[in-house]
């Protein structure tokens, strides 16, 4: 690995080359916007060599006034030229930051370093890499007030229904000149929806990239004048918006969930670690589907994965493990399916593999998989079966998160307390909220 010296003059001559003139500085609060300042092309190597102060008083989730000084640590393998930003003569670059305490510490307010940690149990248990590919959908709208659609196309569908073609041309290019490597986008189920899929990346590359997608197709749709959204479920009567992410561990350039003489192609690591996905799932559920509208998408009928079970072909599962191809060890994977985008990548991350780890810790044990239609099942057959399934609000997911130590230990104390504080003030929020459906159903009758 480069020195810290090497890399900053590899980006400085970078950065001369591109006439950078400014660096936009990012993070993510707890909840998982994202947070950014400038710095000018003279501050740039004081931030790179010691970071930039600021006052996290005011970030979600962040210090209290009374230790709210923090530094904002740019990590140099982040660096890229931001696509939609600058003038012809000069353009802005960026870095991604860990947030540092005063003393030089990882702050453990800091979603990024919250991962960092599981990353670091994970390479404690014999395993490098932790390989994560996120499938991205999202809506397209005419305005940010309604949900109004472009088209009324569907699933894959390339026609002139499909008007946001360009559009989504338009973010790969700008994702893979910031060297994130797309592999698919296509028109999802729903019309105005869309899918952007990602080349596997480590999970902390992968955190950042997920965040500089969010920013990419929304800048680009407010540059074409339309709205985009990452909202779970934003029009009644369709599917919504999931990120099914495929998982793996590897040892080196070995991939651990692999096993030729398996019934399934799938090591004993694997069948533990899906097995810890399924058992956990009520607890991490508020993390990889944070919002009280994630609930609206997690319901039966709209594809959305329920029930706690896993498949090789049934996409009615919670866990999927897509068929093995000869010649192809290195693409054996989960994939789970219940998280969406709006969700914190970090966090997000930082629980499905602490999931996945404790159930190799604990050697739990998979069962098999089911591989009928759960959703055309009846709730007896679903019973006789053992099948279960998420809870049905964010207030029911919470009462699992609350108990859960594998939550704990993935998102560290104080960014726990901080998210399940967040969480309940939304609930209550929500709660309290009269919709226009009660006023509709209930005035003229009551």
């Amino acid at each position: 690995m480069a020195s810290l010296g090497k890399k900053r003059e590899s980006i400085l001559k970078k950065s001369k080359d591109n006439k950078v003139k400014f660096w936009s500085l990012w993070f993510a609060d707890v909840l998982g916007f994202l947070k950014s300042f400038s710095i000018s092309e003279s501050e740039f190597e004081e931030a790179i060599e010691g970071g930039m102060g600021f006052d996290g008083s005011s970030i979600e989730g962040y210090a209290r006034i009374e230790e709210s000084d923090l530094i904002a640590l740019p990590d140099p393998d982040t660096f890229c030229i931001l696509p939609f930003e600058g003038k012809d003569d000069y353009k802005v670059g960026m870095m991604f930051c860990d947030i540092m305490t005063p003393d030089g510490k990882p702050y453990s307010g800091c979603p990024r370093n919250a991962l960092r940690r599981m990353l670091k149990k994970a390479e404690g248990m014999g395993y490098d890499h932790f390989y994560v590919g996120p499938e991205m959908e999202f809506f397209f709208f005419k305005n940010s007030s309604a949900p109004e659609v472009l088209d009324n196309g569907g699933y894959f569908d390339m026609t002139t229904r499909d008007a946001a073609y360009d559009l989504r041309r338009k973010c790969s290019l700008a994702l893979e000149s910031m060297g994130i490597q797309v592999e698919y986008t296509h028109h999802e189920v729903a019309p105005s929806q869309h899918e952007i899929d990602m080349k596997f990346k480590d999970a902390l590359k992968m955190a950042d990239q997920v965040m500089s997608c969010r920013m990419v197709v929304k800048g680009i749709a407010q540059d074409a004048g339309i709205f985009a959204t990452f909202m779970p479920k934003p029009i009644f009567g369709q599917n919504g918006s999931g990120m099914h992410v495929h998982q793996s561990l590897f040892k080196g350039n070995t991939n651990t969930f692999f096993d030729i003489k398996d019934k399934y192609q799938l090591s004993k690591v694997a069948k533990n670690y899906a097995a810890g996905l399924l058992k956990h799932s009520n607890e991490i559920v508020p993390v990889v589907a944070q919002w009280v509208n994630s609930y609206k998408r997690l319901v039966p009928g709209y594809e959305a994965p329920v029930y706690l079970s896993w498949a090789r072909h049934n996409r009615s599962t919670l866990v999927r493990v897509p068929m093995y191809k000869p010649g192809k060890e290195k693409a054996t994977r989960v994939e789970y399916r219940c998280p969406d985008p709006a969700c914190n990548p970090y966090l997000a991350f930082a629980v499905m593999l602490n999931a996945g780890l404790t159930g190799i810790q604990k050697n739990y044990t998979l069962q098999d998989p089911i591989e009928e239609d759960i959703f055309e099942m009846n709730e007896k057959e679903r019973k006789e079966r053992g099948i279960e399934s998420l809870p049905g609000s964010l207030y029911e997911a919470l009462l699992y998160t609350q108990q859960s130590e594998v939550v704990k230990e993935a998102l560290g104390m104080h960014i726990f307390e901080k998210f399940i504080e967040n969480k309940q003030i939304e609930w209550e929020r929500y709660r309290i909220h009269v919709t226009k459906y009660e006023v509709d159903r209930y005035m003229p009758i009551l």
